[in-house]
């Protein structure tokens, strides 16, 4: 009898960081739904604002391949480089 006592004690103790694990887990992904619709309402997410970043990033990607296929340093070129 005693040993099945110290048995349910220490299943007891065990679930107990368990429970605890599962119920931030559940706060924490609710968090997570809310986060998702805050940034879909953002007002950065509008189409002319997405055409700016993909047009700026392929500027980006550009200058990062004309410097990949020359020798010359383009770090050191004067500051108005830009097409």
């Amino acid at each position: 009898m005693a040993a099945a006592r110290r048995w349910a004690l220490a299943l007891a103790r065990a679930s107990v960081p368990v429970a605890l694990g599962l119920l931030l887990w559940v706060a924490m992904a609710g968090g997570e739904q809310d986060r998702q619709q805050t940034l879909k309402a953002l007002p950065e997410a509008s189409p002319e604002i997405l055409d700016q970043r993909r047009r700026h990033n392929e500027l980006i990607m550009a200058a990062l391949r004309e410097a990949a296929e020359t020798d010359e340093n383009v770090a050191r070129r004067a500051v108005p480089w830009r097409k």
